[in-house]
């Protein structure tokens, strides 16, 4: 319930051509280098648009670019700080528009066509004109950034990789300059230098290059499994991981630190950093909120409507009962299993009557009604842009109601009362990660970990925030105070002989 344990391939045009995209919004927040220091403040959602949008990258200062999804098709929009306007700079019913730049002192733009014969070129588009035409037309571009307005650094999808190549546009020369490499390309402020993402081992680096005498060297190591990031005007790099923003300015650093953390719920997830000239704004993506995607799976089942409601689901979906008896594995497996379902099952309505989000975790407490019957269950979603996994915990009848124990293993818990909390559990009680993960096993090692805690702890205070009580489990949503830190955990109790036999921590 409450310990230690809560402390808290190639990315090419994937995305473009998969079963579904994931759900994405474009936001733009007030950047503050003063006093040596990153701050942000005043984030607003400029995209406000269901489905994909994505690659956001400034026009200008107060102008921001980016893909964005309307009619079956993705077009360039164009955002303006200043009026809290959108104009459609594109319009392409044969194709789409991505990773939209402004084109070095032209009144153009340059954008990553994909054709619907296949074809994905870089573009040139004329703002004053609206004609379109072919920039590279040999080469199969994933993204790219202006060095200048005739050399254009691109990453170009080779096999199952994509590689660094710098193309002269008045020589129609151009050359590779590294293999395999990641999708964020920028301008080094104030230098002859462009920035890339090296993946030459198990780390990606952040490496710059001179286009012109093809000379590289290693910045930084990249943190976790990010590829992206953006360079302030004083010089400081930023990258993303989560929902934090970490920084790193080579003149000083050693190491990246982190320096904001989003606290909007919509916001996970973060991706594609993008800084204005003047350096007062941050533009990024962050994939849909956890509780959205799920709660569009629940509008589309009850739609009957198949192909959206497999679009919320990942490829490699698993779907099983709690807590490991898989049912089904992958999309199309999914989506097979629901089509047979629907054919045998004329009336159905899910409605959700509880509901605990926790990080990129939901928790749905459902009434299902098929027909003239109706049952309840939970199902718990794993999400990450769309949902990876889907929980069943089944209704039954119980002798017992396991509220009445686990109450009173919260009233010693608060009380700090060691031996009346371990008198509500089973000597052999387990306590797991929901990803499986063993962390206790048996009351001997709970008192281990939970008197320690107890005595170091002098005001800890757990409130339940909800509460889900279905079969022999009861799923409380809780709010942890301890030693004057306030956190959030999910914890799922099992109760056999009016014991507790198993906990899993949701975190």
């Amino acid at each position: 319930m409450k310990q230690l344990h809560k402390l808290v391939f190639v990315s090419i045009f994937c995305c473009l051509t998969t079963f579904a995209q994931q759900g994405t919004e474009v936001y733009v927040a007030n950047l503050d280098l003063s006093n040596d220091s990153l701050k942000i403040n005043e984030v607003i959602n400029i995209s406000k648009n269901e489905g994909y949008d994505n690659q956001p990258s400034f026009f200008s200062d107060d102008k921001i670019l980016f893909a964005s999804t309307r009619n079956n098709q993705t077009d360039i929009a164009l955002y303006d700080i200043s009026d809290k306007t959108t104009i459609w700079l594109s319009n392409t019913p044969n194709g789409s528009e991505y990773s939209p730049l402004k084109i070095s002192g032209r009144d153009a733009v340059s954008a990553v066509r994909l054709d619907q014969d296949g074809l994905q070129r870089l573009y040139e588009y004329d703002l004053k004109t609206g004609n379109s035409k072919v920039l590279l037309p040999d080469l199969k571009v994933g993204y790219h950034v202006w060095f200048s307005s005739d050399i254009i650094v691109c990453t170009v999808l080779i096999e199952n990789r994509m590689d660094l190549v710098v193309y002269n546009l008045k020589e129609n020369t151009h050359y590779t300059a590294h293999k395999n490499v990641g999708r964020s390309l920028h301008k080094i402020p104030d230098t002859e230098l462009i920035s890339f993402i090296a993946k030459d081992g198990e780390n990606s680096t952040i490496t710059s290059l001179n286009p012109n005498s093809k000379e590289t060297d290693v910045i930084v190591t990249l943190e976790g499994d990010s590829e992206d990031v953006a360079w302030t005007k004083d010089g400081s790099l930023i990258t993303a991981y989560n929902k934090y923003l970490l920084a790193f300015k080579p003149s000083i650093d050693t190491e990246w630190r982190s320096f904001f953390e989003f606290q909007q719920t919509d916001i996970h997830g973060l991706s594609r950093l993008a800084i204005s000239p003047n350096g007062k704004y941050l533009s990024f993506v962050s994939k849909d909120a956890p509780d959205k995607i799920v709660q569009k799976q629940v509008e589309t089942f009850n739609a009957r409507d198949l192909e959206a409601f497999a679009s919320c689901y990942s490829e490699d979906v698993v779907v099983k009962n709690f807590s490991q008896d898989t049912i089904s594995i992958g999309r199309e497996q999914l989506k097979d299993g629901y089509e047979a379902f629907y054919k045998k099952t004329p009336s159905i309505e899910v409605k959700v009557s509880s509901r605990i989000v926790i990080g990129s975790t939901v928790i749905d407490q459902e009434f299902v009604t098929i027909g003239d019957k109706q049952k309840q269950q939970v199902a718990i979603y794993e999400t990450d842009g769309l949902i990876k996994t889907m929980t069943f915990i089944r209704d039954k009848k119980t002798t017992f109601d396991p509220e009445v124990i686990v109450q009173k293993q919260l009233e010693a818990y608060n009380n700090r009362d060691i031996d009346g909390f371990l008198a509500t559990y089973s000597k052999q009680a387990k306590i797991y990660r929901y990803s499986g993960e063993l962390q206790s096993d048996g009351s001997d090692a709970m008192r281990s970990g939970y008197a320690d805690f107890f005595n170091s702890s002098p005001d800890l205070h757990c409130e339940i925030v909800n509460r889900i009580v279905i079969g022999n489990k009861v799923i409380d949503e809780e709010s942890i105070t301890a030693n004057g830190k306030t956190f959030k955990a999910v914890a799922i109790y099992e109760v056999e002989n009016n014991e507790i036999v198993k906990v899993t921590f949701v975190n």
